[in-house]
């Protein structure tokens, strides 16, 4: 499945969530709900994937956590705030960086509409 498949389902499914819950849960709320929905959809997740840091020859494992990794290709990065910051930017590239993947999410469900919530993010760009 190409990428933009991926993000356009990912997409589909977060709007049908936040449509159901609404703003101002807490970002695991809808953590759990988004990766039922993308199971539903018959996608391939994983939540909270450990990801290591590799310098050199050494394997740190330093904690780092993707929300929800899509289909072995998409990282998607949650949040309910009142809006991204540069630093959300910068901890979703760094984990493409880490991951070696190309495309990103960023959804925010602390939003009126889901739409403004979301970024996606290009590796490399």
């Amino acid at each position: 499945m190409k990428e933009d498949q991926i993000t356009q389902k990912i997409i589909k499914a977060a709007m049908k969530v936040h449509s159901k819950l609404g703003p101002g849960l807490l970002e695991s709320a809808y953590s759990a709900c988004l990766y039922y929905e993308l199971l539903k959809a018959g996608l391939k997740v994983e939540k909270e994937k450990a990801l290591p840091l590799i310098y050199d020859e050494v394997k740190l494992d330093c904690g780092y956590r993707i929300d929800l990794f899509v289909e072995d290709q998409v990282v998607v990065e949650l949040k309910s705030i009142v809006s991204f910051k540069d630093i959300h930017l910068a901890q979703t590239l760094t984990y493409l960086k880490l991951a070696d993947k190309r495309i990103g999410l960023m959804i925010n469900f602390n939003v009126e509409k889901l739409k403004y919530g979301i970024k996606r993010v290009i590796n490399g760009y």
